[in-house]
């Protein structure tokens, strides 16, 4: 079992512009119509699929300062079963799951059909970069070791 590796290339420093980019893109997305809570629980979700420690314990820690109940936390790894989380969550969650989770031979459709009941164009748009910048950073994260603070 390894704890707290050492990182292996500290990326800001050797690439700052498309480290700007990418935080750029990640506030652009908890700007816009989405709200921060829903952003930072698809972050969460994606971060937990990719195993990226630095971004769970960021996500989780914005959430619980958010106010989100314990309980909604623990359960998000199971949200299809809990009832902690709303309609328009679950198709969030969903295509998180699903563009996170990337397989050729899936049929996404019903995931991004459920999207249209609770997001407009925009909503889909700004969801879709949201999993798109978490997912960057976890491979950021994982790929390159990013300690925990």
């Amino acid at each position: 079992m390894t704890v707290s590796p050492s990182p292996r290339v500290d990326y800001p420093r050797h690439l700052p512009q498309a480290f700007r980019a990418l935080v750029a893109i990640s506030d652009a997305v908890h700007g816009g119509s989405l709200g921060a809570g829903l952003v930072e629980l698809v972050f969460l979700r994606a971060s937990q699929l990719n195993g990226c420690v630095y971004c769970m314990d960021m996500h989780a820690a914005a959430l619980r300062k958010a106010g989100v109940a314990a309980r909604k936390l623990d359960t998000l790894p199971g949200w299809r079963e809990s009832p902690a989380f709303d309609a328009r969550e679950r198709a969030a969650l969903a295509w998180a799951e699903a563009l996170t989770r990337i397989d050729p031979a899936a049929d996404n459709e019903a995931a991004y059909a459920a999207l249209g009941e609770h997001f407009d164009a925009q909503g889909i748009a700004e969801l879709t970069f949201a999993i798109a910048a978490i997912n960057a950073w976890n491979r950021l994260g994982v790929g390159l070791r990013t300690p925990l603070p």
